[in-house]
C-alpha cells in the first residue's frame, strides 16, 4: 500500500514506517504543492491537518488521514469533504501535557519568577513557598487528554474538579459539571485549565464575567485553543489584579502578532504552542496500531466525528 507522509518530520516519520512496516510505500514532504500527483495514488495520509487540507482543496481525495495533532480544525472547512475516515493522534499527549501544566503550576506555588526577580535585584528572598496539596484544580476539558492529566496530577493530593460537554461522573475527578456549570466551579479553583477543543459552543467562553468570578489568587491556564478566550478581557482581568496570573500556549493568531498586548500584560507568560508536542515513536505506534485496524476493516482509535468537530 501507498502512504503519503505530510508533515514537517516526514523524512523522520518515514525512516520509522519503512523499518517498521515493509508493505509500505511511503511518499513524504511537507509541500503540498508538489505532492499532489503522488496524493492522488496514496490511499492513506499521515501528517499535518494543515497540509492535508491544502491537498483536499486541490481535489484530492483520500480513504484515510490519521493527523499528527491532536486538534484537526483545518480539516473541519466547510469548503472540505468529508466523506473520508479522519482519525486524530490519541493516547499520546497525556504525559507531556502533564508536565506542562505541572512546571507552571510548580513555578507558581514555588514563586519561581518573583525569586528570579529579587535574585536579580540582589534580595534575599525567603518567603514561604505554597504546595499542590489540597489545591483545587478545574480541568476544563475532560476527554482523552484531560482524564490522563487528572490520572497524573491526583497523587498530589490536589482536588480535582472537571467541565465536560456532557458531564458523567468519572474517575479520578471528586466532582463533575457542564459548560453551564463553569462560572459556579471557576468561583473556587486555585487553578483553571482550558483543555477544550475548538468548537462553536467553546467560543469566547472565558470572558471578563468569568474572570471577574475567579480567585484573585487564582492562575489561568490555557492549553486548549484559543479561540475559547477573549484577549482583550484576559488582559483587562490581570491588569485589575482579578487573577494572579496566566500561562498561554495557544493564541487566536500564531505566531502572535507582535502588536498583540498579550506581549506586554503583567503576569502573563506566553508558552509558544510547545505545551504538548507529537513525540514521534508514539505517533508511529499509534499509526501502526490503526493502520492494522484499518486493514481489517475494524473501528479505528480517536475517528472523529465530523458532525461533533472531534
Amino acid at each position: 500500500m501507498r502512504l503519503l507522509v505530510l508533515d514537517r518530520e516526514h523524512a523522520l516519520y518515514a525512516a520509522l514506517l519503512m523499518a517498521a512496516e515493509p508493505r509500505l510505500t511511503v511518499i513524504s514532504g511537507n509541500n503540498p504543492d508538489t505532492l499532489v500527483e503522488a496524493a492522488a495514488e496514496c490511499p492513506v495520509w499521515l501528517g499535518e491537518p494543515n497540509l492535508a487540507a491544502q491537498l483536499l482543496r486541490q481535489g484530492v481525495h483520500p480513504v484515510w488521514i490519521q493527523s499528527s495533532w491532536a486538534g484537526i480544525t483545518p480539516l473541519l472547512a466547510d469548503d472540505l469533504p468529508k466523506d473520508y475516515a479522519l482519525t486524530r493522534a490519541v493516547g499520546i499527549f497525556g504525559q507531556v501535557m502533564t508536565e506542562y501544566l505541572l512546571t507552571y503550576m510548580l513555578a507558581h506555588e514555588r514563586q519561581f519568577l518573583g525569586r528570579l526577580a529579587s535574585q536579580v535585584g540582589v534580595q534575599w528572598d525567603d518567603r514561604a513557598p505554597g504546595s499542590l496539596s489540597g489545591r483545587q484544580i478545574l480541568i476544563v476539558g475532560t476527554g482523552e487528554i484531560g482524564q490522563a492529566v487528572a490520572h497524573m496530577l491526583a497523587p498530589f493530593g490536589v482536588d480535582l474538579v472537571g467541565v465536560a460537554k456532557n458531564p458523567r461522573a468519572l474517575v479520578p475527578f471528586g466532582r463533575m459539571g457542564g459548560l453551564d456549570d463553569l462560572p459556579r466551579l471557576a468561583e473556587t479553583a486555585d487553578y483553571v485549565i482550558n483543555l477544550l477543543p475548538d468548537t462553536p459552543e467553546t467560543a469566547d467562553i472565558y470572558n471578563l464575567a468569568l474572570f471577574q468570578r475567579m480567585k484573585p489568587t487564582a492562575l489561568f491556564l490555557n492549553a486548549g485553543r484559543g479561540t475559547s478566550v477573549v484577549d482583550e478581557d484576559l488582559v483587562a482581568a490581570l491588569e485589575a489584579n482579578q487573577l494572579a496570573g496566566a500561562v498561554i500556549d495557544v493564541c487566536r493568531q500564531e505566531p502572535l502578532p507582535a502588536s498583540h498586548p498579550f506581549w506586554h500584560t503583567p503576569r502573563l507568560l506566553l508558552t509558544g504552542h510547545t505545551a504538548a508536542p507529537t513525540l514521534p515513536s508514539l505517533l508511529i505506534d499509534l499509526f501502526r496500531d490503526n493502520l492494522t485496524r484499518f486493514w481489517a476493516g475494524q473501528a479505528m482509535r480517536g475517528e472523529v466525528d465530523f458532525s461533533r468537530g472531534y
